[in-house]
């Protein structure tokens, strides 16, 4: 799967028009949030992880962060604490 660097500023853009500042404060509390996120899956245990995941999968839907979106529910398939898929979500999150 292959990484689109414009997907979200697409998304935004759809939804907001053409107004750059705009895009950027929403692409900023999307990183923000997608930060948090997954801080919250590192930490999790048991249940809570496949529920850090899913809720880390539906907020990359919500901005066409498609790759993040595939990673984040293979993560939800792992196991609790899958250092593998962790590491992977880090790096899809370092790109965007």
């Amino acid at each position: 799967m292959a990484y689109d660097p414009g997907a979200i500023d697409a998304t935004l853009a759809a939804a907001v028009g053409d107004d750059s500042s705009l895009i950027a404060e929403l692409r900023g509390a999307f990183l923000d949030s997608v930060h948090r996120a997954l801080a919250a899956l590192a930490v999790a245990e048991g249940d809570e992880w496949a529920t850090a995941a899913f809720r880390l999968k539906g907020l990359a839907a919500s901005f066409g962060a498609i790759r993040l979106m595939a990673l984040a529910g293979e993560a939800a398939a792992a196991p609790a604490g899958d250092i593998a898929v962790l590491r992977k979500l880090q790096r899809a999150v370092a790109r965007l």
